[in-house]
């Protein structure tokens, strides 16, 4: 079966599409078979990301590894149990079909709760949330009191991973390997910094996660999208000479595929 990887937070601009391009594609180029859904109908970064990419291929006649990304199906109502959510009936066939010929499936979810991220919860083996580095974005995991720092206690997404993770228990399935990225940690905001650290390092022991460093804020990955290219195509794009930014961007993507611990993944790149 495959192993499925889901990038969620309820919160927009944390990171979930770069994140998702950047690991489907590392996964990619290191041999595995990715395949990729964006449960954000709307507005589709994660999926608008690879149409660019496949745009972008044809147009200069370039072959490199894609993740295959798949839009969900329609529900025919003729095929629905009694009862069933035709939100959960577009997911879980379009999660079976990539099943069949994948290693791994990325599931990019929308910046806000809805049905789709709720059940794509409970299917991942491995959670990622990317975080931007602050408070505001904290607030999503939990309440903390403005005095001490201290956690009072989790907070609505917290609550949902739960959720998720008492339905896999329910089915007899392993737990969710759940990692919060520190995106966009500012080199200069090291009092912001460690309280935020600190806070979550208090919460991951409370709640059960594990706390990784994500991506810095970088002009290079708003220049990608338009092309669908990533840090890891820029050989192939002509990129010779890679300057420090981009060096130093290949490396937290490095540090992000080993902290993961992915099955049969190793990281070569």
């Amino acid at each position: 079966m495959a192993h499925i990887i889901v990038v969620g937070n309820e919160k927009g601009g944390s990171g979930k599409s770069t994140t998702s391009m950047h690991l489907a594609t590392a996964l990619a180029r290191m041999g595995h078979k990715v395949g990729g859904l964006d449960l954000d109908l709307r507005q589709r970064s994660f999926g608008r990301y690879v149409e660019n990419r496949r745009a972008y291929m044809a147009r200069e006649g370039l072959d490199l590894p894609t993740p295959d990304y798949r839009e969900l199906p329609e529900a025919d109502a003729a095929h629905l149990a009694p009862g069933e959510n035709p939100y959960d009936h577009r997911l879980s066939t379009a999660v079976a079909d990539l099943d069949q010929v994948c290693d791994f499936v990325i599931i990019d979810c929308p910046g806000s709760h809805t049905r789709l991220s709720q059940v794509a919860h409970s299917l991942a083996d491995t959670l990622i949330t990317p975080l931007n580095d602050s408070f505001i974005d904290f607030d999503l995991l939990a309440r903390i009191d403005p005095e001490t720092s201290k956690v009072t206690g989790p907070s609505i997404y917290s609550e949902m991973v739960w959720s998720a993770r008492q339905l896999r228990a329910r089915a007899g399935l392993k737990p969710i390997d759940w990692i919060v990225l520190r995106n966009r940690m500012g080199a200069q905001q090291a009092h912001n910094k460690r309280k935020v650290g600190a806070a979550l390092d208090q919460l991951s022991k409370r709640i059960g996660f594990r706390v990784a460093p994500g991506f810095s804020e970088r002009v290079i990955f708003r220049e990608l999208f338009p092309r669908g290219m990533t840090l890891l195509d820029l050989r192939d794009l002509g990129v010779e000479n890679l300057n420090i930014s981009n060096v130093a961007a290949r490396q937290e993507l490095r540090d992000l595929v080993k902290t993961l611990e992915l099955p049969g993944v190793t990281v070569d790149f």
